[in-house]
This record gives structure tokens, C-alpha cells and sequence, in this order.
């Protein structure tokens, strides 16, 4: 069996399944090409209106397959579509595409528009695999980015915590720290107790973490971190306020595991 006919032309073509990974990048001569490769190889098609590129499981019913051997992955699982001068993909499979940022991407949704460079897309299967398609667009250079192995490296912006500010942020992100499975903040009061164990005398309340730790979030918030505000998440807010300032914190790597030492050393 072969996969679906690859359109004509020059822009158009194959891609082997020995092709390396386009995490490394791709280049065409025609900016705005896009590249699409799965474990069975894939494709690369410039840009025109309404040109597609089909993915999914049936291999003579798409241009590019992916979990061939896996009936969880649709037969046509969706497609990548050139429109008003970009290219989308959307999703004609039963179970969602997951896509950069933890975006889930349904059926039937609109489609979702993709950035120039490097965009992976998995799509879930049996017995937790998942299936990677791998999609890299090419920008107004035609080319792969820029080799860069003298420049210095770019470090994470690291937010200033006082002393009292991190101690009472790694216990109440501790369960991340520790690398827990869907892990959730302590709850002030969990927070306030530990604390008062590990410092005791030293006047832990409630009311002084949910303090210090608004502060922080506050900070951040002003500094430009998206979803630290009630305004920006909507109610009901719950625990998300504190979830997304704690994976702020470990992103930026303000926290990171080793600051576990502050609780037996405080």
C-alpha cells in the first residue's frame, strides 16, 4: 500500500522515513513551505490556497501516516490546509490532537493556525502511546534558523524572592518539587502548619503565607507571567491562581528542586 498522491510540482515532495528529525529545522526555496513527518515518513508541499496535507492511520487514504498499527489513532486523524496565507490544521479524528502549550485540539474545532518554524502534535493511542507528527513551516528566508554555537546562552529570567517569600513558596509548591503526578499547592493552612514546624516561634499564619505568597504573584503579574489574575482566568479560580505561580516559578527556575534543602535547613 501507498500513501495518497502527492500533489504535483516542484515545492511538492516525499520525505523518507530515514529523514531527520525537523526539531533541527527544514529549508525550501519557497517561504511559507510547509514539512510534515511522522515515523513512516512524510511530506513537504508549498504554500497555495486550500492546498492540503491529510495525516492519519490509513496509509493509501493520507498523505502522511501515523500510528499505522494503532486503532485508537483515526483513519483520518486531520488535516493541514493552506489558508489566506497560513497554514492550519484541524482535527477529523475522534480523540483530540494535543498541541504545543497543552493545547487540545477537538473535532471539529476551528482550525488552528500554525507559527513559522518547528510545531509538534501528538495524537494519543493504546496502552498510553502517544504519536508524534512532526510539522515545521518554513519562514521569509526559505531556510533552516541560524547556526548559533558561539552566541551566549540566554538565561531564564529568575524572579527575586526574599528569604521568608521562598521558604513559604517551596512548601507550598512542594508536591511539584518533588515531581509528584498531577500535583496541586498545599492549601494555606497546610502551608502555614509545615512552616510552623519547620520554624517554630517564628509567627506562620494563614493569613502571612496567602501575604507573601499574593505578593509574588502580584509581582510576576506586573512583570509581564500571563494567568496570575482572577481577571485573566475567570471564576471559578480555585487552586489555579497558585498552580500557575508555582510552574512560573520552576519554568523560570526562580524554585527548582534542590531549594527542598530550605525545609531542613530553616
Amino acid at each position: 500500500m501507498t500513501e495518497l498522491e502527492t500533489p504535483e510540482g516542484a515545492d511538492a515532495g516525499r520525505l523518507a522515513a530515514s529523514h531527520g528529525s525537523l526539531a533541527r529545522g527544514a529549508s525550501a526555496q519557497l517561504p511559507g513551505t510547509v514539512f510534515a513527518l511522522a515515523l513512516t515518513g512524510g511530506m513537504r508541499l508549498g504554500p497555495g490556497e486550500g492546498r492540503e496535507v491529510l495525516f492519519g492511520r490509513n496509509r493509501p487514504e493520507v498523505h502522511v501516516c501515523i500510528g499505522e498499527d494503532d486503532p485508537r489513532v483515526s483513519r483520518h486523524q486531520g488535516t493541514l490546509t493552506h489558508r489566506d496565507g497560513r497554514w492550519r490544521v484541524s482535527n477529523s479524528g475522534r480523540l483530540p490532537i494535543r498541541c504545543p502549550g497543552a493545547r487540545l485540539l477537538f473535532r471539529d474545532e476551528e482550525p488552528l493556525p500554525l507559527d513559522t518554524g518547528y510545531t509538534p502534535l501528538f495524537v494519543g493511542g493504546s496502552h498510553g502511546r502517544e504519536h508524534l507528527l512532526e510539522i515545521f513551516v518554513t519562514g521569509p528566508e526559505g531556510g533552516r534558523p541560524a547556526i548559533r554555537h558561539e552566541d551566549v546562552t540566554h538565561p531564564p529570567r529568575v524572579w527575586a524572592l526574599d528569604e521568608q517569600e521562598k521558604l513559604a513558596l517551596v512548601v507550598l509548591g512542594r508536591r511539584y518539587l518533588l515531581h509528584e503526578p498531577r500535583p496541586q499547592p498545599l492549601t494555606w493552612r497546610q502551608t502555614a502548619a509545615e512552616l510552623a514546624e519547620v520554624q517554630p516561634g517564628a509567627g506562620w499564619t494563614d493569613k502571612r503565607v496567602e501575604h507573601l505568597v499574593n505578593g509574588v504573584r502580584i509581582r510576576l503579574s506586573r512583570g509581564g507571567v500571563p494567568w496570575l489574575t482572577r481577571e485573566e482566568l475567570g471564576e471559578p479560580v480555585g487552586n489555579a491562581l497558585n498552580d500557575h505561580l508555582i510552574r512560573a516559578l520552576l519554568t523560570s527556575t526562580t524554585l527548582v528542586p534542590m531549594d527542598l534543602a530550605l525545609i531542613d535547613a530553616a
